[in-house]
């Protein structure tokens, strides 16, 4: 399923059928929060984090394809993403967009 940013499809006509989310809410072990903690101490990357982050950024979106794909869309356009942090230590991950059926 094609999955894009973009208004449009080049070259594709499509008739819009309704907007589709997936979402998606994590959160990384006490053991990983404590030395998260260390690491803002000296600066620099939390990989641990960064690696949750793109864990619910891939969720989010293959749970939007999902509810695009129980519509019988073609594509997803429009594809927008909000994430919020839940109690200081849970992430949430929205992606949005608009499922189409060409013509």
């Amino acid at each position: 399923m094609l999955i894009t940013t973009t208004e449009s499809v080049p070259g594709k006509e499509y008739e819009i059928i309704e907007t589709v989310f997936g979402i998606t809410t994590q959160s990384k072990n006490m053991f990983k929060d404590i030395g998260a903690g260390f690491k803002s101490m000296v600066g620099g990357e939390v990989k641990s984090y960064t690696e949750m982050q793109e864990k619910a950024r891939k969720d989010a979106v293959d749970r939007m394809r999902e509810n695009a794909i129980s519509l019988n869309a073609d594509a997803i356009v429009m594809v927008r993403f909000d994430s919020s942090t839940i109690g200081g230590d849970m992430q949430s991950v929205i992606a949005y967009g608009t499922a189409v059926k060409f013509k």
